[in-house]
């Protein structure tokens, strides 16, 4: 196993590791599950780039590489939801949008078509990861330092709700505009070759 693939086996394992932070009664958990997120979301920047870099791009690396983000991304989700962090309406639009274009992903792969990733879509993931530590850190404020307490002008789960609105508007906009180029040039109607459709 080649060192992206390693990074990105990494990221998988720290996925369930962030979570298990989240839930932890330890002191400053908040602030822990942040940096292993920040840590995460490091490596999803480098072994794409190793890759590219040194060549090793590799077709393991190319089906682990989005199951390894989706983990991370769904269990900071999963976590806030389960906080009351972000509403439920939230995570059904991101994971929809996810689920649906990594069947995209896998028709064109299947057609020996490439899409790639476009300036919404990069905007999506970078709002994502940021919006998420963004968050993480001021809960730890929030119980460290007793920012939004009671009786505040605004409160911390608007604050959180919003910034994750954002991010979840801008997965339904990349999702859609990356659908419109992959209805130009992937074909669909393409039926199996034992007929099934």
């Amino acid at each position: 196993m080649n060192l992206p693939n390693r990074l990105t086996a990494l990221r998988m394992l720290l996925a369930p590791v962030y979570l298990a932070f989240m839930f932890l009664p330890l002191p400053h958990r908040y602030l822990w599950a942040a940096l292993l997120f920040a840590v995460a979301a490091a490596t999803d920047f480098l072994d794409g780039r190793l890759a590219r870099k040194y060549q090793q791009v590799t077709v393991l690396g190319q089906l682990t590489d989005p199951v390894a983000d989706k983990m991370l991304t769904t269990a900071a989700l999963l976590a806030f939801l389960r906080l009351g962090w972000c509403g439920i309406w939230i995570v059904m639009l991101v994971l929809t949008r996810e689920f649906l274009i990594t069947s995209v992903r896998l028709i064109a792969g299947a057609q020996g078509v490439v899409i790639p990733a476009n300036f919404w879509g990069k905007l999506k993931t970078v709002s994502q990861m940021v919006f998420t530590m963004a968050v993480m850190l001021l809960a730890e404020a929030r119980e460290s330092l007793n920012w939004f307490a009671e009786g505040a002008r605004i409160s911390f789960h608007f604050v959180s709700n919003g910034m994750l609105w954002i991010t979840a508007v801008l997965a339904v906009l990349s999702g859609a505009i990356y659908l419109a180029e992959a209805y130009k040039i992937i074909d669909f109607s393409e039926k199996r070759k034992d007929g099934q459709a």
